[in-house]
């Protein structure tokens, strides 16, 4: 049965959702943008054009602390209940999802340290700025060091992720139950009641990621978190609750075995599962999953949401869901969602002292006419964008968060990204048969394949 809307009058509540902050403390305003490193903005000061604004920069440069405390303090102040129409601004939130990559990209310098460091000052700043709003976080593949590096739990000693999981687990005790807190110790993963209705399941994506070579010794279900997720899926299930997912790598970036037998997962637990929360990327997009026998009714969708960061040539932005409330028979799926955007040009002209001015980007039903934003709905979008060029360069500009490369995106472009939206699960480009190809399918097959790769 699928999600209908809500009835006339029924609560409604606004999450939240801020991913890859990626916080460079080394960033410097007046630095050089462009640089031979792998990140830049850090420095010596130069004059002239190419430096470094004091907001942040379009270039493979990170965010000052200072950028993001400005985006939190221009947050509502009161939080919401699930149970009341929050509303736009003044009502708050009823929750925030935090889906990880804390510290910077200067991967080759970092130590544990340097990471403890970041978690324990971006939680600080979080708790700060958001008061009593509970925030649950997920794992994203920055957290650790080497980056990337994940051990599964059955290493021991200095080698595993001990260190960094404890001092998550010591940094989110106020907004995680004990139980949590245990998986999350064990794991990096975790399940918690967001309110009466509602449960939340954080995985850790890392135990999924092509770049984490640990799992060269086991890629299928490295942590036994797959096993762990259809016990808590099924507990809800007979408990008449929805589930919420968040994490931090989107499923079809995931290595094939694990990301096709969470395919399956969520085809079993399609009536359970409300919604999916996803960051990693940086950009602006969803992944759509369809029931395994015909792959043809869209049966969920992960939506992936943009970057705090600006890295690499992007404005600082972050997302706000609308989700059906807390009252009998709700869904608790997705009604809507709004994206707000830092506007760099016009940020860093403005006098100094000047508050940034954070602004709404666009509303997803609204910009895209979409009668409800449950998955049919975004399997339509996709099928409208083939023939509707207007509407395609409208997400196209949404999806770089309102600063799009140079670059037009052109037929291959087009149907290379077409198809990734449609394909939830890795290596199975055959998802986009039923999409009219603009180019031989090989070709599709190849653009896919890259564009995963980037």
């Amino acid at each position: 049965r699928p999600p209908v809307p809500p009835p006339p009058g029924a609560p409604t509540a606004r999450i939240l959702f801020l991913t890859d902050l990626h916080w460079d403390r080394q960033y410097v305003p007046g630095s050089a943008a462009a640089c031979p490193d792998p990140l830049c903005c850090r420095g010596a000061l130069r004059d002239g054009p190419g430096a470094a604004g004091f907001w942040g920069s379009y270039s493979k440069c990170d965010l000052p602390l200072h950028t993001i405390d400005a985006l939190l303090a221009q947050l509502p102040n009161t939080t919401g209940h699930a149970g009341n129409d929050t509303g736009n601004g003044a009502g708050g939130f009823a929750a925030a999802y935090w889906t990880g990559d804390i510290p910077a990209h200067n991967v080759w310098q970092q130590s544990r340290g340097d990471q403890l460091r970041a978690l324990r000052t971006v939680t600080a700043l979080l708790r700060a700025r958001l008061g009593g709003l509970r925030v649950f976080p997920a794992v994203g593949n920055h957290e650790a060091t080497p980056v990337n590096a994940f051990p599964p739990p059955y290493v021991r000693g200095n080698r595993s992720a001990a260190w960094l999981y404890d001092a998550m687990a010591e940094a989110w005790q106020d907004w995680l139950p004990p139980a949590a807190l245990h998986t999350l110790r064990a794991g990096g993963f975790y399940t918690a009641q967001v309110w009466p209705g509602l449960r939340l399941v954080s995985l850790n994506m890392n135990f999924c990621s092509q770049a984490n070579f640990w799992l060269l010794i086991n890629a299928t279900d490295p942590a036994g978190q797959l096993q762990w997720l259809m016990g808590v899926l099924a507990d809800a299930e007979r408990d008449g609750e929805k589930v919420h997912i968040i994490g931090h790598i989107p499923p079809a970036h995931c290595l094939r075995s694990w990301s096709w037998n969470y395919y399956r997962i969520v085809n079993r637990f399609e009536g359970t599962i409300a919604a999916q929360f996803f960051g990693h990327t940086h950009l602006d997009e969803f992944e759509l999953f369809y029931d395994e026998e015909t792959l043809s009714r869209p049966v969920s969708i992960a939506f992936v949401a943009p970057s705090v960061t600006t890295y690499i040539n992007l404005n600082p932005g972050y997302r706000v869901y609308e989700v059906a409330g807390s009252y009998p028979g709700s869904s608790h799926a997705v009604l809507d969602h709004e994206t707000f955007i830092l506007n760099l040009t016009e940020a860093n002209a403005a006098p100094p002292g000047t508050a940034p001015p954070w602004q709404r980007l666009y509303g997803a039903r609204e910009a895209y006419g979409l009668p409800t934003a449950f998955p049919a709905d975004w399997d339509l979008l996709v099928r409208r964008m083939q023939d509707d060029e207007r509407l395609f360069q409208r997400f196209w500009f949404h999806l770089h968060k309102g600063h799009p490369p140079r670059e037009p995106c052109g037929g291959p472009c087009k149907a290379a990204l077409l198809c990734a939206l449609r394909s939830g699960r890795a290596a199975d480009p055959a998802l986009c048969r039923p999409l009219r190809p603009a180019l031989p399918f090989p070709r599709i097959q190849e653009l896919w394949h890259r564009r995963r790769l980037c």
